[in-house]
């Protein structure tokens, strides 16, 4: 069983966050998926189409996922730290709008 780093607290976490995001192909792939749910839950309120709250987590999810195993060579974070890395996702789409984050 693989050893679970523990965090205090999100700031605490965003550093570690950003080190299992080095590949920009990855961090672009994030971006993609992000974007995506922005999107989807926009036009899930603005509509009223809730029967498109499912795609919220494929679309999240598969963009980051792939550039996890693909290209990254990790495990996604949100495995262990799932509150975390979700708000790490936010925390990172908004760095890279910024030029914070490499894109």
């Amino acid at each position: 069983m693989e050893n679970i780093k523990r965090f205090n607290s999100f700031a605490e976490f965003y550093p570690y966050y950003l080190s299992e995001h080095s590949n920009s192909t990855c961090r672009r792939l994030h971006f993609i998926g992000t974007t995506l749910v922005i999107l989807i839950l926009a036009l899930t309120i603005g509509r009223g189409a809730w029967m498109l709250l499912w795609a919220l987590p494929v679309a999240g999810y598969s963009f980051a996922w792939a550039g996890h195993f693909f290209f990254e060579k990790n495990r996604p974070a949100t495995f262990q730290h799932p509150f975390y890395s979700l708000l790490g996702d936010f925390v990172m789409y908004r760095d890279m709008v910024l030029g914070r984050v490499p894109f």
